[in-house]
C-alpha cells in the first residue's frame, strides 16, 4: 500500500490552489460585465445581461463537457501508459468543440432575436440581450477549444500555465470592459467583445507549452471517431450539466421573477446569480484540481489515496463556503450597491434577502459539485450525471415553483438550498457505495453454531 505522503498533500495543494485561482478569474467574465454594464448602462441592461447569462452558460457548458471529459480520458490513460491515445483524443476534442462552436455561432447570427424573446426579454429589453447574445454566441468555438486545450495543459502536468492562461484572458475582460463600455461607448456590444476577446488570449497564452515543446500530446491526421467523442462527452457529462444548471436555474428564476416583481426584481437576482459565480467558480476549482489527481490514483488503483483526496477536498469546500457566507451577509448591503448605481431601494432591499437566503446553499452545494466532479474523475460519469441532474434540473425546478406559490420572492431564493440539501442526501449515498462498496454474500463472516 503506498503511503500517503507530504508530497501527495503538495500536489493536492498545488493542483487545487491554482485551478480555484483560474476559476476565480474565469468569473471574471460576467462578473465584470455585471459591474461595467450595471453602472454603465443602468438596471435594463443589467436585466438584458442576466437573460443572456443562460445561453453563455449553455456554451461553457459544452465546453466543459469537451475539455473536462477528454482531459479525463487523457489522464487515465496516461496512468496505465496507454499516452499514444493521448493525441488521438485531443484531435477528435478539438474537432468536435469547433464544430459545435460553429453550430452555436450560426444560430446566433441568425436567431439571436428570436432566442432573446424565448428566454423572457421583452420591448425594453429585447435589442440589448440580441446584441449581448449575437457577439457571445459567434465566439463560442473559442470558449470551447480553450476549455480544451486547458485540461490538457493540466492533465499534461503543467497547472500553472493553464491558470496563467486563464487569468490573462478573464483580465483583459475587464480592462477592454472599461474600453468599450465607458470609452468607446459601445454599450453592450462592447460588454459582449470583450468577453469574447478573453478565451481568444487565453488561447494564445497555451500556445506556449507547444512551442516550448513541453506537450506530451499534439493535433495529428486521424479519423475523427465518434465512439470517441461520446467517451468523453459521458466522462464530462456531469460537468456539463453542472454548468448548464446554473443557466438553467437562471432561466426559471428569470420567469418567476418577472412574474413576481418585473424588471426590478431580475435585475436584483442578476446581481446575486452573478455574485454568486465567485463562490460557484470556488468550488469548481476544487473539482477540476483534483480531477488529475483522483484520475491518476484511479488508474493506478491507489485506494487510500483517493479517499484522502476527497475527505480534503470536501474540508476545503466547507471552510471556504463558512468564509463566503459570513463574508456575503456582513457587508450585503456594501455589495447590493457596487451594481446599483440608481440607489433603487426595491432593488436593493430584494438583492440583500437573496444574499443571504442563497449564499445557505453553498453549504451543501459545494459538496455537491466536489462529489461530481470526484466521481466522474473515476469514470463513473453515471453517477456524476445523477448529482447534477438532481441539482440542476430535478428538484430545483419543482422546488421553486412551489416554493414562490407559498412564500412569493422567499420561496425563490429558499429553493437553492432546499434543492442543494435534497440532492447531498444522494450524493452521499451513491459516494459511500463507491468508496466503501457491500460485501459480497462470500465476504459476510458467517456465524458459527454452537
Amino acid at each position: 500500500m503506498e503511503r500517503i505522503d507530504d508530497k501527495s498533500r503538495k500536489k493536492f495543494a498545488k493542483y487545487v490552489s491554482l485551478n480555484i485561482l483560474a476559476m476565480l478569474g474565469s468569473s471574471c467574465y460576467i462578473v465584470a460585465d455585471t459591474f461595467f454594464i450595471a453602472n454603465g448602462i443602468g438596471a435594463d441592461g443589467l436585466t438584458a445581461l442576466n437573460l443572456a447569462i443562460s445561453i453563455f452558460s449553455f456554451i461553457q457548458a459544452i465546453g466543459l463537457m469537451v475539455g473536462i471529459g477528454s482531459g479525463t480520458r487523457y489522464a487515465v490513460s496516461k496512468s496505465r501508459g496507454e499516452r499514444e491515445t493521448g493525441s488521438q483524443v485531443f484531435t477528435n476534442a478539438i474537432v468536435a468543440g469547433i464544430a459545435a462552436g460553429c453550430l452555436i455561432g450560426a444560430a446566433g447570427l441568425l436567431f439571436a432575436g428570436p432566442i432573446a424573446e424565448a428566454i423572457g426579454a421583452d420591448q425594453i429589453t429585447k435589442g440589448m440581450t440580441s446584441t449581448y447574445l449575437r457577439v457571445i454566441m459567434f465566439f463560442a468555438p473559442f470558449y470551447i477549444v480553450n476549455h480544451t486545450i486547458v485540461a490538457f495543459v493540466r492533465n499534461d502536468g503543467n497547472p500553472k500555465l493553464a491558470t496563467i492562461a486563464m487569468l490573462a484572458g478573464n483580465f483583459s475582460n475587464i480592462v477592454l470592459d472599461y474600453v468599450f463600455i465607458y470609452l468607446f461607448k459601445w454599450g453592450m456590444f462592447g460588454a459582449s467583445f470583450a468577453t469574447g476577446i478573453g478565451p481568444v488570449i487565453s488561447i494564445c497564452c497555451l500556445s506556449i507549452h507547444f512551442i516550448k515543446k513541453q506537450n506530451q500530446f499534439k493535433l495529428i491526421r486521424t479519423k475523427v471517431l465518434l465512439q470517441t467523442v461520446v467517451d468523453f462527452c459521458k466522462l464530462g457529462i456531469s460537468s456539463f450539466v453542472n454548468e448548464l444548471s446554473t443557466g438553467a436555474v437562471i432561466m426559471i428564476f428569470n420567469f418567476l421573477f418577472l412574474g413576481l416583481g418585473g424588471n426590478t426584481a431580475v435585475a436584483a437576482y442578476g446581481i446575486v446569480a452573478n455574485v454568486a459565480l465567485f463562490a460557484v467558480s470556488i468550488f469548481t476549482g476544487i473539482a477540476q484540481g483534483i480531477q488529475p489527481l483522483v484520475s491518476d490514483y484511479y488508474g493506478r488503483g491507489l485506494t487510500d489515496q483517493l479517499k484522502t483526496v476527497l475527505k480534503d477536498a470536501s474540508l476545503v469546500a466547507l471552510v471556504l463556503t463558512a468564509v463566503i457566507v459570513v463574508i456575503s451577509n456582513v457587508w450585503s448591503d456594501g455589495i447590493v450597491s457596487i451594481f446599483n448605481k440608481s440607489r433603487d431601494a426595491q432593488l436593493q432591499s430584494i438583492a440583500k434577502e437573496g444574499i443571504t437566503i442563497y449564499f445557505l446553499g453553498f453549504f451543501p452545494g459545494s459538496l455537491n459539485i466536489v462529489l461530481a466532479g470526484y466521481l466522474s474523475a473515476m469514470e463513473k460519469a453515471e453517477k456524476g450525471f445523477i448529482i447534477s441532474l438532481l441539482r440542476g434540473l430535478v428538484v430545483i425546478a419543482p422546488s421553486a415553483l412551489l416554493l414562490s406559490k407559498v412564500f412569493g420572492m422567499t420561496g425563490v431564493w429558499t429553493a437553492i438550498p432546499v434543492t442543494e440539501t435534497i440532492t447531498l442526501l444522494a450524493a452521499l449515498y451513491m459516494t459511500r457505495r463507491i468508496i466503501y462498496p457491500p460485501l459480497s454474500s462470500a465476504e459476510i463472516p458467517q456465524s458459527r453454531e454452537l
